[in-house]
């Protein structure tokens, strides 16, 4: 509860600014530096906009908010007033920490529809984020779900290009934190998938391409791979490959489901015959689903199911690596890595007052060489909670701040839209 002589938002803003300080020191550790990159101007805009939301919530915009909104397509919103008004909604990103040093850049949310779209058409979306830093290292990256028109054809996918530190403590789901090596490496990923409705209103199945190269792998001085010599890759790899995919969505919403239900299959073949550096085959699957508790408080309980086998001839780049912000938060991004991994998760979603939101999770998962060397006795968890501020309406786009913990360890994450 707020005290009666300060209103909320400035009590909101110095409860997460104690949060940032205490982050902003956790950064410097190893294990922290990929999974806290935005956090310092995400921060600034949702701290900002709780400050002019006060007394305007009821507004269909507040003012900062649209101040880092691009509408993309007011010219032909003046022709044509059923058109969607497409948006382009930015954060800032400045992070200061000892392996990057000053970074800076601008991560983004594109919101859109294709030409012909109506309501029966969900809304498409391409998240985008760069970031340099003043060591000479940068991330370009971006992701994509595009629907066509009717959503008779979807395009899915991601993209990446990065040359970024990272740390490695080994293969394994018992490797000790005290043996991680700090490493850099340039990334070039392209992934592009086409399907077409098949069968039903919501099934899509079609294939694509995958093309991930890792090269110029640079350590610490004096430092390498402990167990380099039976790792596939380690000093990079070049895989080229046809996916098959098979997508089930019946979410209401891409951005933030209050109801419906997701899958995603994909079956990868890569060859050295067709130019990749390794043959081995590749099968993820992704599995989400909505409930909408009740109408009254908008309250929503979502579950989520992921997937990761790799042939044991995949090479380092192409394992499943454990922890993320958007499952098993609470753990650096490849705080284990094995060619299986198994991942559960429950989050709670309601809203609080006004903009905000608040949400609880948990997850458990874990690491295998084989599916068949599971055990409940090595199951990881993760647990977390986290604040919500509503962006977009229309859309029900969030900034999300989330504050997850695994064994020995916490992260916090800032970004834009839900973790599933």
């Amino acid at each position: 509860m707020c005290r009666t002589d300060e209103p909320c938002g400035s009590a909101l803003l110095k409860l997460l600014w104690r949060a940032f300080c205490l982050d902003s020191f956790s950064m410097f550790k190893p294990r922290h530096f990929y999974t806290h990159f935005p956090s310092a101007a995400l921060l600034l805009i949702f701290l900002s906009s709780s400050l002019e939301m006060n007394g305007q919530h009821n507004k269909d915009e507040l003012g900062l908010v649209e101040f880092f909104t691009i509408h993309t397509n007011k010219g032909r919103l003046q022709k044509v007033s059923t058109a969607y008004p497409a948006k382009l909604i930015l954060a800032p990103i400045i992070s200061f920490r000892s392996e990057t040093s000053l970074a800076f850049g601008t991560g983004a949310k594109f919101l859109f529809k294709l030409k012909g779209s109506g309501d029966e058409t969900r809304t498409s979306n391409m998240p985008m984020a760069a970031q340099y830093t003043l060591k000479n290292q940068f991330i370009l990256q971006s992701g994509f779900e595009i629907l066509a028109p009717q959503e008779k054809w979807m395009l899915t996918g991601n993209f990446r290009f990065q040359s970024f530190p990272r740390s490695y403590f080994g293969i394994g789901d018992d490797t000790p934190e005290s043996g991680a090596v700090l490493y850099d490496y340039d990334q070039l990923l392209i992934e592009p998938i086409l399907l077409k409705q098949a069968f039903a209103r919501y099934l899509f199945l079609g294939a694509g391409i995958r093309y991930n190269y890792v090269n110029n792998v640079k350590f610490d001085e004096g430092e390498q791979l402990s167990d380099d010599l039976n790792i596939t890759g380690a000093y990079g790899s070049q895989v080229i490959g046809v996916e098959l995919a098979a997508v089930y969505d019946s979410r209401n919403n891409l951005l933030n489901a209050t109801d419906g239900c997701y899958f995603e299959f994909t079956y990868g073949i890569y060859d050295d015959r067709a130019g990749s550096s390794h043959s081995f085959n590749l099968t993820r699957f992704d599995f989400r689903y909505y409930w909408s508790l009740s109408q009254k408080r908008n309250d929503v309980f979502a579950v989520q199911l992921i997937g990761h086998f790799a042939d044991k001839s995949a090479p380092l780049a192409e394992m499943a690596y454990f922890g993320s912000p958007e499952i098993m938060r609470g753990y650096y991004e490849g705080r284990y890595i094995d060619y299986t991994m198994l991942a559960f998760q429950t989050e709670y979603r309601r809203p609080l007052w006004g903009r905000f939101g608040a949400v609880v999770f948990a997850g458990i998962g874990n690491v295998q060489p084989n599916l068949h060397d599971y055990n409940i006795a090595d199951i990881d968890y993760s647990i977390g909670l986290g604040l919500r501020f509503l962006l977009d309406q229309r859309e029900n786009l969030n900034l999300r701040f989330d504050w997850g913990f695994g064994d020995n360890s916490n992260n916090y994450y800032f970004n834009i839209a839900e973790a599933f």
